[in-house]
């Protein structure tokens, strides 16, 4: 039966066929597969026997209690050829026949290795030989160059390469040796052994084996996992798993179902990997005492920089050269810039493994050579680290340091410090909460969503008074908002905000805007309204600027959903004239959704921008993913249809990657409406389907609806119009949890059209008559001409020309190129029902040539259609090989050049292999390449 195959190794397992392959024709070969512990040196290994079912495979390790027995290695790997000796000549035999009786005699040793060369070749006679040895280091010295002779002279010419991220050839051989030729085959030596300096090379061929990429990463841990992994908990795994395959399979095991699938949280941290913990510890503790010394508080420090290391060991009383011995047994590298563990695994092993007493001396010691000046956060953490007992003065030390780290951005620095300081504090249980507060706080804005619950839970219980136990619950119900069930996210912002208003009347209006947030993500405008009243009466002199932008935005939103466009304008403009003075993420935000209501596209575009750059210079992880949603959007409502995608396929990795749900759910659903556009029925129902089963299982009307309208458009341009119509009918209809009053009253145009084309055009004009009062409202000239178009495709003759020229004129002053290519195309399919053929082929070629340029393919299809109509010929245009790739394009290029299959790149981006390899096939021709080498070399 053939072994898995290792994800992520094809230069290796290429290399391995090759040298097999060479075997059956005769050639002999070997190799030295050389890694670092957990990087599937085995499982390469028990690859080549998976598929050498036709050859005598001879396999063995080295195992450390015998690594010190002269010939036991050899010994392990003769016994099963015992009754082969007789055939060799006397002297070899005799020679071989020693090591099985453990009694190798003075100057045998120096025959045997012949003697083993000699006993391969004559059992190649009967057919190709595979010897493979795993864990070659742990081999007796005899043995291993007993071995390393036989393997040097079976070893075929092998070509040098560069080093890969899955293995790659070094040391070219001068000679190939080929079997007699007597029918049989060549014989095959594979040795695998750890990546030391301190073993001296064999000469052979090399395959270096480094970490996986991190999609790799995460097709080994669906390989592992028992259950369906959810995209965030593979993400978290893989990125503590540093391409380590055995780190990311142990990373599964110490998890349980829920905790896969994401029903559960991880813990935080991850528990360790145990078998990796203590094949590194084997070789920490084959050091000198000096060198474990040293490497303790190189482990202790995580960044160890080389004017510290020099400190430091001056310190301890060490030499600095006491290292060597830890760099040529491959455990990390000492260079200008200071101390590198080859894996992340090797300190905190050395750590971990280190006594409590030697672990404190390290940090004492660290905390007397750092300059505090330089380094208050990390000579506080030391200080902290060096004692047991609590210590007042050295608690409020690190409450000032983190609040130093926190200003430069620093969130999980400081989330870590406060965490400590509250160990320590001496004072009472207010203080305590006090400060595991800010540790949740910063947590959650280092993207910790897992470790801010676990410190609320700790907080909770020992706060004081009504105002601590608010501003814990309005931290909890954010979170929630992006990770967890929109209704019970709207219960505890809104008790949050009922117990702040007595004592904090600002905090309170940041609770209720909070939870007027989960209302409009639920699409429960009832709930939304009802809080906004609950606020207005928070409103009076003394308020802050700040709390009177979001009062003003909650009034402006409340209005919109009870129909009173008018009312809302003035709320609308002073959010847009107040909120840009905050540089915060969240009052820009609203400032851009201001900006696109009352029709200012540019200046909403503009907004998200500056959202997105201020949480990103803040360092706040966890809000990234909500202003690129909002950029996405914004770039999607000014047409520019590629940098909306390219916010949204980032957003939608940074929401995953910091634990956010909800937010990568939304990012799915602005995916699935632009894949609509642009054609791509696959992946536009793909995406949208993973959305909607989301948004069923947290109550998220707002993508839920985006999902909708997104297949609803996809099944207008395929000329489905029932299908479209009765989608955008039931969004109309849809309640908390599955639709949204907004997205269905934007989807307005896409009904009207959708329901005239199938004979509803009264349904129709009773659903355009909301859009276009709010169309009005906003005196947008994209809103407008879109109200134009709708009047057209409600009137008939003239009157139809006339709002056609009307909806042209409009567009021609707004920014969407597509719904003006698409008005275009309404307006020349009339034109040529009417007869009027050449006014019809103008506005049609103008809407092939939108159409084109915006990759908006099904769209181009029905476009010619009417051109070939009017008796002229409209070819498909073919792909110009011009280099520029789309946004989602250079994703896919990005993960093939790391060597992912199209089935790891689907997974990662939500679409289908076919689709993956159909893109592929574009990326190639814009690139003018032909091969994935060809990309690697294009894409480093």
């Amino acid at each position: 039966m053939e072994s898995p195959v290792p994800h992520g190794r094809d230069s290796a397992l290429l290399s391995l066929v090759s040298v097999l392959d060479g075997a059956r024709a005769g050639q002999g070969g070997a190799l030295l597969l050389r890694g670092e512990p957990g990087l599937g040196k085995t499982m390469l290994l028990a690859y080549a026997a998976g598929h050498a079912p036709d050859f005598l495979v001879l396999a063995s390790r080295g195992v450390e209690p015998e690594a010190a027995l002269p010939w036991a290695g050899l010994h392990r790997l003769l016994r099963p050829l015992a009754h082969r000796l007789p055939e060799l000549p006397p002297g070899q035999a005799a020679a071989l026949r020693e090591v099985l009786d453990g009694e190798v005699g003075d100057g045998v040793g120096c025959r045997l290795p012949a003697a083993l060369l000699a006993l391969l070749d004559l059992l190649a006679q009967d057919g190709p030989v595979l010897v493979c040895v795993d864990d070659a280091d742990l081999l007796d010295e005899p043995s291993r160059e007993a071995l390393a002779f036989a393997a040097r002279r079976l070893g075929d010419a092998a070509p040098s390469a560069a080093r890969l991220g899955d293995g790659s050839l070094t040391m070219p051989r001068p000679e190939a040796r080929t079997a007699p030729d007597t029918g049989g085959g060549g014989a095959v030596v594979l040795l695998a052994m750890r990546d030391d300096d301190e073993l001296p090379p064999p000469g052979l061929p090399v395959l270096l084996l480094s970490p996986l990429d991190e999609t790799a990463c995460a097709a080994v841990i669906d390989d592992v996992a028992p259950v369906a992994v959810a995209e965030g908990v593979r993400l978290r795994l893989a990125a503590a798993a540093a391409g380590n395959p055995q780190a990311a399979a142990e990373l599964v095991a110490a998890l349980d179902d829920d905790q896969l699938r994401g029903i559960r949280p991880l813990p935080d941290p991850l528990p360790p990997s145990p078998g990796l913990r203590r094949a590194h510890l084997r070789r920490v503790l084959a050091l000198p005492e000096q060198t474990r010394r040293l490497l303790l508080i190189a482990a202790a420090e995580a960044d160890m920089d080389a004017n510290l290391l020099v400190r430091a060991a001056d310190a301890a009383g060490i030499e600095v050269a006491a290292l060597e011995p830890a760099e040529r047994a491959g455990l990390l590298r000492v260079s200008v810039a200071g101390v590198e563990f080859r894996h992340p695994l090797v300190p905190a092993a050395i750590y971990h493994a280190a006594p409590l007493a030697g672990r404190r001396a390290a940090h004492a010691l660290l905390a007397g050579v750092l300059d505090p000046g330089r380094h208050p956060v990390r000579r506080a953490w030391h200080r902290a680290a060096a004692g047991l007992a609590p210590d007042h003065e050295l608690a409020a030390e690190l409450e000032m340091a983190a609040a130093a780290a926190r200003g430069r951005g620093g969130y999980a620095v400081a989330s870590a410090a406060y965490e400590r300081a509250a160990e320590l504090s001496t004072g009472d249980d207010g203080a305590k909460a006090r400060l595991l507060a800010a540790a949740a706080r910063d947590a959650w804005h280092a993207g910790r969503s897992v470790r801010a619950r676990d410190l609320l839970d700790r907080a909770l219980p020992v706060a004081p008074g009504a105002a601590a136990r608010g501003e814990l619950e309005l931290l909890r119900g954010d979170i929630d908002l992006r990770d967890g069930r929109a209704a019970d996210a709207y219960e505890a912002l809104l008790a949050a905000a009922q117990r702040l208003i007595p004592v904090d009347p600002e905090l309170a209006i940041r609770a209720m805007m909070r939870a007027g947030e989960a209302g409009v993500y639920a699409g429960d405008h009832g709930r939304f309204v009802q809080v906004a009243a609950q606020a207005a009466a928070l409103r009076g002199p003394g308020r802050s600027a700040q709390a009177t932008v979001m009062l003003d935005y909650l009034d402006a939103l409340s209005a919109i959903f009870l129909g009173r466009f008018d009312a809302a304008l003035r709320p609308l403009r002073a959010v847009l004239d107040g909120a840009p003075r905050f540089d915060d993420p969240s009052a820009l935000i609203w400032a851009s959704i201001a900006a696109m209501i009352l029709g200012d596209n540019a200046q909403g575009r503009v907004m998200a921008g500056r959202a997105v750059a201020a949480a990103r210079g803040r360092g706040a992880v966890t809000m990234v993913p909500k202003a690129l949603e909002f950029s996405a959007y914004a770039e999607f409502w000014t047409g520019r249809h590629a940098a909306a995608t390219a916010n949204a396929l980032e957003g939608l990795r940074a929401a995953t990657e910091t634990g956010q749900g909800n937010g990568a759910c939304h990012h799915l659903a602005a995916l699935a409406l632009l894949d609509a556009i642009h054609g791509d029925e696959e992946t536009c129902r793909l995406r949208a389907r993973t959305a909607l089963d989301r948004a069923g299982l947290n109550g998220l009307g707002l993508p839920a609806a985006l999902s909708t309208w997104a297949l609803a458009f996809l099944d207008l341009s395929l000329g489905r119009h029932a299908d479209a119509a009765g989608r955008l009918r039931g969004l109309a209809r849809a309640g908390p949890g599955q639709g949204h009053m907004a997205v269905a009253a934007l989807s307005v145009p896409t009904y009207v059209e959708a329901a005239v084309r199938t004979g509803a055009a009264d349904a129709a004009r009773a659903a355009f008559g909301t859009f276009e009062r709010w169309a009005h409202s906003t005196s947008s000239p994209d809103n407008l001409a879109l109200a134009a178009r709708c009047r057209a495709l409600l009137s008939e003759g003239a009157q139809a020309e006339e709002h056609f020229r009307d909806a042209l004129e409009l567009h021609a002053a707004g920014d969407r190129a597509f719904e003006r290519a698409r008005t275009e195309l309404l307006y020349g399919s009339l034109l040529r029902r009417l007869r009027r053929r050449t006014q019809a082929r103008t506005e049609l070629r103008s809407a092939l040539e939108s159409f084109e340029r915006l990759h908006a393919d099904r769209w181009a299809h029905w476009t010619r259609a009417e051109l070939r109509a009017t008796g002229e010929s409209a070819r498909p245009r073919a792909e110009v090989a011009d280099g520029e790739l789309t946004p989602q394009q250079r994703q896919i290029a990005r993960h093939a050049a790391q060597g992912a299959t199209n089935r790891e790149i689907a997974e990662q981006l939500f679409l289908s292999p076919r689709t993956v390899e159909h893109h592929l096939g574009n990326i190639f021709a814009k690139l003018g390449i032909r091969s994935r080498v060809e990309l690697t070399k294009l894409l480093p």
